[in-house]
């Protein structure tokens, strides 16, 4: 018997992310709180500033990209 991979939602910023599988909803939650501790302690070493993080976390892709456009990041690469 194989287990059929089921698809997952997780809200983030008022937007509902939806996810490969039911596991990557704790990846974004971690990745969510990363994120919104770099914006509130305006910390983006090594980087120099915000724009250049969010440069280069962009060409990650994945759930990292998801969670950075629902916390409204992406506007500013």
């Amino acid at each position: 018997m194989t287990r059929s991979a089921m698809a997952a939602e997780v809200v983030i910023g008022r937007k509902t992310l939806r996810l490969a599988r039911p596991s990557d909803v704790t990846v974004a939650q971690r990745v969510a709180a990363h994120l919104q501790r770099r914006i509130a302690e305006d910390d983006w070493r090594p980087y120099r500033s915000r724009e250049d993080a969010v440069r280069a976390w962009s060409r990650l892709g994945g759930i990292r990209l998801q969670v950075m456009q629902a916390l409204g990041l992406l506007h500013e690469a």
